[in-house]
């Protein structure tokens, strides 16, 4: 099956843009901030893990006092 000018042509200018695409520095820009959100996500993970047992124990002090101001309007 041989390919028509026209089709060549489309080929040829898709590679050349692809090629174009990868000598394209912009991208470089938009890795680096992937990697900052990346290590930013880190941070946030390891920092919710070491502090989430006390983040969780002031939530249940918080919620036991709640429901104590709660059962004594009650009555």
């Amino acid at each position: 099956m041989k390919n028509t000018k026209r089709e060549n042509e489309k080929m040829n200018g898709g590679n050349l843009m692809l090629r174009k695409w990868f000598k394209d520095e912009e991208g470089q820009g938009m890795v680096e901030y992937g990697l900052i959100i990346g290590l930013i996500a880190v941070v946030v993970i390891v920092a919710l893990v070491a502090l989430g047992p006390k983040v969780r124990d002031m939530f249940d002090q918080v919620n036991d006092e709640l429901d104590k101001a709660g059962a004594g309007a009650g009555t």
